[in-house]
This record gives C-alpha cells, structure tokens and sequence, in this order.
C-alpha cells in the first residue's frame, strides 16, 4: 500500500520495495527547534499541500480569520484579486459576517505581467490581466484581501480599476506582515530597498497605493494562525503517549519579517 508522509527536518529515510525505514534524524545544534519558512504557508505553497500534517488552505483560511480580528472594517462585502488569497479572504469574510464577492475575473488570455520590460507596461499588464465584474460592487465599499504586498506595484493598478469601475471605498487587508529583510535561505527576495516597508511611502501607504486603508496582519497573528493545530496535535499525542519521538518543539523562520535568522551568518 502506498503511504505519505513529509519527511521531518533532518531525518534520513531509506526508501525499498519493502519498507520506509527511518535510518537517523540529525539533531538541530544545542537542541534548537526547527525552522520551517513561514512564507511556505503564506505563499509560495499549493494551497493543497500539507506541512507540519495540516492543509496550507486551512493555514490561510485561519490568518484571514485573524486578519479580521485585528483589522476588521466598516464594509459591504469582502474579495481578493484571484486567487492566491482566496483562502484568507473567505476566513475574513466568514469572521466579519460579510459576504465574500467575486470582484474581478482573470482574463486567461494575457502573458506573465513580470517579464515585462518596464514598470508602466508592467501596470498596464496588470489592469489587462483582469476583468471587472462591476455589478458585484458598484456604489460598494470593497474590503480587497491580499496574501502579500512585497513592492506595493501590482496592488494599485488594480485599486485604480475598481475606482474606476465604481466602487465606493476600497480597503486593502494583507493577509501576512510586510517583508522587510533579505532571504539568505534561497528565496529571491527583492533587496531591501525595493521592498515597500522599508520605503518612505510606506508611512502613509494607503495614499500611495491610491487606498481607503492598509492594515497588514501582526507578526503573532500570523505565527499564532500557523502554530494553533500544530500544538493542538502535540498536545493530544502527548495525552495518547505516542510518538513521542515526534513531538518537539515548533519552530518557524521568521527571518524576512522580523530580521531574526535561525542561523548565525557567517558573512
């Protein structure tokens, strides 16, 4: 019979016509705990995959929900630019009370809007991408849920066309805190000046990207998002007293959010 399952940090498994055996699992030095990227869950993973034995969706799904403690909004209805943050923004949606529209449909037509050659194409690219379901939000105040606002480019063509298409008020909800420190773990991050919240515009971010508002989710709210069913698990496997082997302490890198890397640099 087939069976799957993630292969933890550090362990060496031998796979043969047999068996999965577990050869060894190599100890973090001094008994650190792991450090899985967090922007796995936020997104750079399939919403199917499964990490840490929970569902990325379900992970999403929970940030927008704390997203909408945090940062809830006198709205109408509540969407996202599809569809990476589908998730997030039904968990917002479901926490508000409000309905979840669809406000723009992706034109499947149109090319990767970052291969071209310039910022104006660039935007134009974006516009392009989608088309604008009006009647979903016309004379509506829109809260817009975002996974990710990295350069702050790809969000304000998008604000302009909902504008334009006649929505009263658009909110802008992210669905993960603003990135502000380089990768060194192997993601092509943009350098640090690129990034928006390292940007002076950043300070009055809803006028730049042409917003009613901007509220990011905190640091904790998305650790808390990420960590809930992990430790509930733990918690109910320490009760059976099984696996014990596999119950540790969690650990996520949060290095590009808050400049704390789980290993020393040596450059």
């Amino acid at each position: 019979s087939r069976y799957y399952r993630e292969v933890l940090p550090g362990e060496i498994v031998k796979i043969s016509r047999y068996d999965v055996q577990t050869l060894d699992v190599v100890p973090r030095p001094e008994g650190d705990p792991s450090a899985f990227c967090i922007f796995e869950y936020v997104y750079f993973a399939r919403p199917d995959s499964i990490f840490e034995g929970q569902m990325v969706y379900s992970v999403r799904r929970r940030c927008g929900q704390q997203l909408a403690i945090e940062a809830p909004v006198e709205a109408d209805l509540v969407s996202t630019v599809p569809e990476s943050a589908t998730p997030a923004a039904l968990g917002y949606a479901q926490k508000c009370g409000l309905p979840y529209v669809e406000v723009l449909c992706k034109n499947r037509y149109v090319g990767r809007t970052f291969i071209q050659p310039n910022m104006r194409l660039r935007q134009l690219g974006v516009a392009k991408k989608f088309g604008v379901l009006s009647d979903n939000f016309k004379g509506k105040r829109v809260v817009i849920i975002d996974d990710s606002i990295v350069r702050g480019n790809t969000i304000s063509p998008i604000i302009k066309l909902l504008r334009e298409s006649g929505a009263k008020e658009v909110h802008i909800r992210v669905a993960s805190p603003p990135i502000r420190f380089p990768c060194y773990m192997g993601i092509n991050i943009p350098t640090k000046e690129e990034l928006i919240a390292n940007r002076p515009e950043f300070h009055d971010l809803a006028s730049y990207i042409g917003a009613d508002s901007v509220v990011y989710l905190s640091v904790e709210g998305l650790v808390s998002s990420v960590q809930e069913s992990i430790k509930a698990r733990q918690e109910n496997e320490n009760s059976l007293k099984t696996h014990k082997s596999r119950v540790g302490k969690i650990g996520h890198c949060t290095a590009c959010l808050t400049g704390e890397y789980p290993v020393e640099l040596e450059w």
